[in-house]
C-alpha cells in the first residue's frame, strides 16, 4: 500500500481531482460555445412575432459558459488535489462507456434490433459471464420482444437496418 502526498493510506495511481474537474468544466464550456453559436446563426432579437429561434437557447448556452468558467475557477484553486479514481476503475467504466457508444453509434447503420442484440449478447457473455444458451436466448428474445410491443401493438417505428428492410419488418 502507498501513501499519497497528504500521508493518506490508499492506491495513488490515477487521474487527480483537479484534473477531471476542470477537463469536464472545459468541455461543457465548449458545449455552450457551440449552443451560442447555433442561437446566433438561427438569431438572438427579438422579431415582430416574439423572440426569433436562438433567443432562449443562447442564453441557455451563455449561461453554460459561465457556470462552465465558475467550476473552472474552483476546480483550480481549491486545495485538496485527491485520487479521482484509480486506472483499474476507470477501465472498468470504460468496458461500459465504450461499448454503449458504439451501440447508439451504430443503430442508424444497422438498426436498433440488430444493434441491441449484438449489445446484450457481449454484455452477457464477456462482462456477464453468461453461458451461450442463455445468452442467446436473452439476445434474441429481447428485440423481439421489443419489436412486437412498439411496432405491432404501439405502432411506433423504431430505427431499422438493411436486415430488419430485407427481412420486411
Amino acid at each position: 500500500m502507498t501513501t499519497d502526498s497528504s500521508g493518506a493510506a490508499g492506491p495513488t495511481h490515477g487521474p487527480r481531482h483537479k484534473v477531471v474537474e476542470a477537463g469536464v468544466a472545459v468541455l461543457f464550456a465548449l458545449f455552450g460555445v457551440v449552443v451560442i453559436i447555433g442561437s446566433w446563426k438561427a438569431g438572438i432579437n427579438w422579431g415582430a412575432e416574439g423572440p426569433r429561434a436562438g433567443f432562449f437557447p443562447f442564453y441557455i448556452g451563455l449561461f453554460i459558459v459561465v457556470s462552465s468558467a465558475i467550476n473552472l475557477w474552483h476546480a483550480l484553486r481549491d486545495g485538496d488535489d485527491g485520487l479521482f479514481a484509480e486506472w483499474g476503475q476507470l477501465r472498468q467504466v470504460m468496458s461500459v462507456v465504450i461499448p454503449t457508444a458504439i451501440y447508439v453509434g451504430s443503430m442508424p447503420f444497422i438498426g436498433l434490433y440488430v444493434a441491441s442484440i449484438i449489445f446484450i449478447g457481449y454484455f452477457m457473455r464477456w462482462l456477464g459471464k453468461y453461458r451461450w444458451l442463455t445468452v442467446l436466448g436473452v439476445a434474441l428474445g429481447m428485440p423481439i420482444v421489443t419489436y412486437f410491443i412498439f411496432e405491432r401493438y404501439f405502432l411506433v417505428p423504431l430505427p431499422k437496418g438493411p436486415i430488419e428492410e430485407w427481412l420486411g419488418l
